[in-house]
């Protein structure tokens, strides 16, 4: 091919590709290309993009081959009088191939001058900003481009979010980082994202001790509860919070999948079975006692506990009207906490789950109230 040896050699020429890459031309490849330059030695640019896009279509191309496709086209682009757009994009992708970063930025940004804005060169940018270490410009253009589609009512996209979550972990803003995973939980709530952002939330700058419950709650609801230690610690807690009928449900649970109930202490997770019983049993006959001996005091804190033992029981109505009663009455220690515990109710009754969202999006505060409240209105129940 005596004719494509010709325009290879225009081509190294024209330093659109090198030596070392001419010799890796297939004829399925080469031909079309061949014919491509015949049309641009001819003056007819359009012609010869057609014959490049017959190139781009044989399959398993290799990255010698595509290389001097993507060549090929911006140089009948730029004949064509079309230099911009996405053969500039695919020239950066090609150079940034090659780690010739410098070639990349420099077709990346006539791209971008055009306003070629897709995946793909936000991607590139990324890329390129992240080998130069720039991760301070990477945080600003992400960032920028999830406020854009917040401010034009749009879900913004996951790539976008997560480029902007590694940034800001890169640079230490670590409440921007917080903000940003719980975007993307709020919009692809997926287990990796519930586990980076849980594991976070208890080192949160005020996040207080008495919501560790909490938290275990949300790991189990999410699915990424998986350790024993993790079952097990949430059983305790729920028995000293008086709540034992969570407690006997998260042992079933652990039981069932596996994480107690077998190793060496699996007599260990069996009294704990057994003590759990033997306490829910024991606080059901007594429960109508300890809601009359609430609704006797004077501030509200005993009617929202009853009540959310009434709720974790199964008996969410019940346990909704008893913690109304006590946001009614006031006095609370913590009030935040009781609207967070009537909204974790309602969303157990199907009667109250609008009700619900409503009320776990007005719990305010600093100390994680808030948080959790906010987490549960991505579950939906808990």
């Amino acid at each position: 091919m005596k004719t494509l040896h010709a325009l290879v050699l225009a081509l190294v020429a024209a330093g659109w590709m090198t030596a070392a890459t001419a010799q890796g031309l297939r004829p399925e490849v080469g031909k079309p290309l061949q014919q491509a330059g015949d049309a641009l030695r001819a003056g007819n640019a359009k012609q010869a993009l057609a014959k490049v896009k017959e190139a781009e279509a044989v399959p398993n191309r290799t990255a010698a081959e595509q290389l001097t496709i993507d060549r090929m086209k911006a140089a009948a682009a730029q004949r064509a009088g079309d230099m911009a757009t996405a053969v500039a994009e695919q020239l950066a992708a090609s150079h940034a191939q090659m780690r010739n970063n410098a070639k990349a930025a420099e077709w990346l940004e006539r791209a971008t001058q055009a306003g070629h804005s897709t995946a793909t060169t936000r991607q590139l940018q990324s890329y390129l900003q992240a080998a130069s270490g720039d991760y301070a410009a990477i945080a600003r253009d992400a960032g920028a481009a999830v406020a854009a589609a917040e401010q034009a009512g749009r879900r913004p996209e996951e790539a976008d979010l997560l480029r902007l979550a590694d940034a800001q972990q890169r640079t230490g803003n670590a409440a921007g980082y917080s903000a940003t995973l719980g975007k993307l939980l709020a919009h692809y709530p997926k287990k990796d994202y519930w586990n980076a952002y849980l594991a976070r939330l208890p080192r949160k700058a005020g996040f207080s001790p008495r919501f560790e419950l909490d938290v275990l709650r949300l790991r189990l609801a999410s699915g990424t509860m998986e350790r024993t230690e993790d079952y097990m610690e949430m059983a305790q807690l729920s028995l000293q919070a008086g709540l034992t009928a969570e407690a006997l449900r998260v042992i079933e649970l652990g039981y069932k999948a596996g994480a107690l109930g077998t190793g060496p202490e699996a007599s260990r997770h069996q009294r704990l079975r057994d003590l759990t019983v033997k306490r829910d049993a024991e606080l059901r006959a007594k429960l109508g006692d300890q809601a009359a001996e609430a609704a006797a005091q004077k501030e509200g804190d005993g009617l929202v506990r009853v009540g959310y033992i009434h709720a974790s029981q199964g008996d969410a109505e019940r346990g909704i009207e008893l913690i109304q009663q006590g946001i009614a009455k006031g006095g609370l220690k913590h009030p935040e906490d009781a609207r967070l515990r009537l909204g974790m109710a309602q969303l157990q009754s199907s009667k109250t789950k609008g009700a619900a969202v409503q009320t776990l999006r007005s719990v305010k505060g600093s100390d994680g109230a808030a948080d959790i409240a906010r987490l549960w209105t991505i579950l939906g129940a808990p």
